[in-house]
Order: structure tokens, then sequence, then C-alpha cells
């Protein structure tokens, strides 16, 4: 059984895709760091429940690389959004296999302490244009949401539409009465709760 661990809102820059979180949220972000594997950089925010949002984007720093960007960063374009949802795995080799989808191979991965698996599809494109949840394995006893400052935000709902909401719905093995598969044209839509009151990211 999977996990809902955190949510990811993509940008043509970070400085974009920050902007976008905090005009929705009325909160600010704090700081993130690099993964020098996909040549990524983020910026995050406590949620409560154990979850958190990410800022993320392709690094100008960085060139091309010989593999594409997770979250098919390479293919953005257009305003920023919420592009992904990260569910938590106790063993994703074992998941990765039951799943009848090519949810990608595990990566290993850090930053600074910290250690990660994460699924990646060999194009950087994970199943049902994105909609289907990026799996992420924490190889550390404290996990970012564990230790980032209390935002006093908190999410409500998680809208996964996609034109097969119910076959997508099927595949994830995830129990969590926040996240609910809604048919419609394929987007994500987040509800929160927050100091300013209730709060919708899309």
């Amino acid at each position: 059984m999977l996990t809902l661990d955190h949510l990811a809102v993509a940008g043509e820059s970070l400085a974009e895709a920050v902007a976008h979180v905090e005009a929705a949220l009325g909160v600010p972000m704090g700081p993130g760091g690099e993964h020098a594997h996909f040549g990524t950089h983020n910026q995050l925010i406590g949620l409560a429940d154990g979850l958190y949002l990410e800022a993320i984007s392709a690094n100008p720093a960085v060139g091309a690389l010989p593999y594409p960007r997770w979250f098919d960063l390479d293919r953005f374009a257009g305003a920023p959004r919420l592009s992904n949802w990260i569910c938590r795995s106790d063993d994703l080799d074992a998941d990765l296999a039951l799943i009848e989808a090519d949810a990608g191979k595990s990566v290993a991965l850090s930053r600074g302490d910290l250690r990660w698996r994460m699924a990646v599809p060999d194009t950087g494109i994970l199943p049902y244009d994105n909609r289907f949840p990026a799996l992420i394995q924490w190889d550390v006893a404290v996990t970012p949401a564990e230790i980032l400052p209390a935002s006093g935000v908190a999410l409500i709902r998680l809208e996964v539409a996609h034109p097969e909401a119910e076959a997508l719905r099927k595949l994830v093995a995830l129990e969590d009465p926040r996240v609910v598969f809604v048919s419609g044209a394929s987007e994500l839509r987040a509800t929160f709760e927050t100091p300013h009151g209730r709060r919708v990211l899309q």
C-alpha cells in the first residue's frame, strides 16, 4: 500500500513556480536545493499531516542531459502548475513489479544528507499523461516533511483528473480519502486549508 508523500509544482523557472505557490496559498516557501542527477532545483514548504510541497524546475545552470529529466520537465512549457503527486513506498522494487504500467525504474538519488530512490520512466513521462504518481522510497530515518517548519497549510483534497480516471484509480494502490480520481481533462487540482482560508492550487 502506498502513502501520499508530497506534491510538485513545476515551472519554466523556479522563481515562476515559487511565485505560483505563494500567490495561491498566501504563505512563503522555504529553501530547497539542487538535484544533480536530473539537473533540477527546488524550494519546499511543509504541510500538515506529514506532507510537503515542492516547487521545481530545470536548473538553467545545468546543460543538456544524456537522459530525460524526471517529472517530464524537458517538455514543460507554459504557466507554472501543479504537475505531479508523489507517493511513498516501503518497498519500491516490489511495488513496481506489481504495477501493470511503466511507472519507471528505481533511481538512487541524494541531496545533502537526504537519500532516496525514485521510480523514473526512461522517457521521464509517467503513465496517464503524468497523472500516475511518481513513487519514492526514502532511505533516511527523517524525511523532509518531518523537518520542514510548519506553514499552517493542510491538504484537504487532491483531484486527479484524467479521461481514464477509473482505470488509473485501479492501478494506484492508495487508500487516502483526500485523493479523488475525476473523469475529465488531464490535470491536478489541490484544495488546502491555509491561514487565509481555503485556497485552491492547480
